[in-house]
């Protein structure tokens, strides 16, 4: 196995365990909830204002899969949509008391599994730095990628 190979299979592995060691505790707290349906709450209650355009370029969605899913997230009474006096053309949304209270759920629950990792990032300082590095970098390749695609 190359290199790259192995980082995609760890990488995977990675997040497979980490999904796996948190999914249990999400369902319990937010049982009626898709873990889609959290991040976008997530993602609305720490960028105020958040248009239909900013969800989707920024959670690598559509526009037609953030249109179906705010209207999920309507229904359900976690966000709700209003149009800006000096751009009734743009839908934005803003969290509900009741979608406030899943965001605060979610943040609470990671904070714990950070917590509970927290020894682990301590005890690997210099290495994590070298992997912070590395990430920026491909996260720059692939936003030129991503970028390049959506121009052809």
């Amino acid at each position: 196995m190359n290199k790259q190979e192995q980082f995609q299979s760890e990488l995977n592995m990675l997040l497979d365990k980490m999904t796996l060691l948190s999914q249990d505790t999400f369902k319990a707290e937010l049982p009626d909830y898709k873990s889609s349906e959290v991040h976008t709450v997530e993602f609305i209650g720490k960028h105020a204002d958040s248009n239909v355009t900013t969800i989707a370029n920024s959670l690598y969605v559509t526009k037609g899969a953030v249109s179906k899913m705010s209207k999920r997230l309507i229904n359900k009474g976690l966000i709700e949509s209003y149009r800006d006096k000096d751009n009734q053309k743009e839908r934005y949304f803003h969290l509900t008391p009741k979608g406030q209270e899943v965001f605060d759920i979610h943040e609470r629950l990671t904070k714990q599994i950070m917590q509970r990792d927290e020894s682990v990032f301590k005890d690997n300082a210099d290495q994590i730095k070298v992997v912070l590095k590395f990430l920026k970098t491909y996260n720059i390749y692939l936003d030129k990628e991503l970028s390049e695609t959506k121009n052809k």
